[in-house]
């Protein structure tokens, strides 16, 4: 079943220290008034302007298979091949901020106001992995009420560009999910619009088919290495706020 959620923009707001850091400046470190000043301009945009919403669907296994092939062009071997087989449950998910907020970063730039606009894209994508989050928790909601999770299930979202799922399986979501119905649009490169949008797969399963060593070939050409850190502390926090 569809289900299109509504999403409350104070619940997706970041906090300045998250802002700040993502812009280069440690939380030890005191703002300057102009850096505190930008701050309070993009995040009070980003409150009057933005309009969170997501749309998921529960998924079988096979079908999910036929989505994730996509245009057969992920690598030979990735992570979500192994670990997909191995969830309990599986969800897509598409959520984004809205247009006016991406609209704005690209007409700062344009008017050459990049402090503003670098302060506001941070603020944005800060609130889109918040919104993510969000959506995470309410599929593991959603699964409790129904008695189909365990104390030691862990939902992790993966989403199409990263680990070795082609950014072009989009297409095959985008046919199953219909995020249009939300206001999120396919690009011909496959990009989303609006900007500040993710998709992706939710996994419910064993927090252990989550960790996987970052080995692959492709893994030499990611800067962050997130992925473990991301899965740990969620792993760690599921299951003591499983009852929030």
């Amino acid at each position: 079943m569809k289900k299109i959620i509504k999403i409350a923009t104070g619940d997706v707001t970041p906090k300045r220290r998250d802002v700040l850091e993502m812009q280069g400046i440690p939380s030890d470190k005191k703002p300057s008034k102009k850096v505190v000043t930008l701050f309070n301009g993009a995040v009070e945009f980003f409150r009057e302007q933005a309009r969170p919403a997501g749309i998921m669907i529960g998924i079988s296994k096979p079908e999910f298979e036929n989505i994730y092939y996509g245009e057969a062009l992920n690598e030979k071997e990735t992570p979500l091949d192994i670990i997909f087989r191995k969830a309990d449950h599986l969800a897509l998910f598409a959520l984004t901020v809205g247009e006016e907020v991406s609209r704005k970063i690209t007409e700062l730039f344009k008017t050459h106001e990049f402090a503003l606009a670098s302060m506001l894209d941070a603020t944005a994508s800060l609130g889109v992995e918040k919104a993510a989050d969000s959506i995470e928790k309410l599929f593991f909601n959603l699964l409790t009420q129904k008695g189909e999770s365990t104390p030691a299930t862990t939902i992790v979202r993966y989403s199409p560009g990263y680990c070795g799922w082609h950014i072009s399986g989009q297409k095959k979501l985008f046919t199953f999910l219909h995020p249009e119905d939300i206001g999120i649009t396919l690009l011909d490169s496959y990009l989303m619009k609006p900007l500040k949008s993710v998709s992706g797969v939710l996994v419910a399963g064993n927090k252990k088919i989550h960790m996987f060593k970052d080995s692959y070939p492709f893994c030499t050409q990611c800067t962050t290495r997130s992925c473990h850190t991301r899965i740990k502390q969620f792993a760690q926090t599921r299951t003591s706020n499983r009852d929030d």
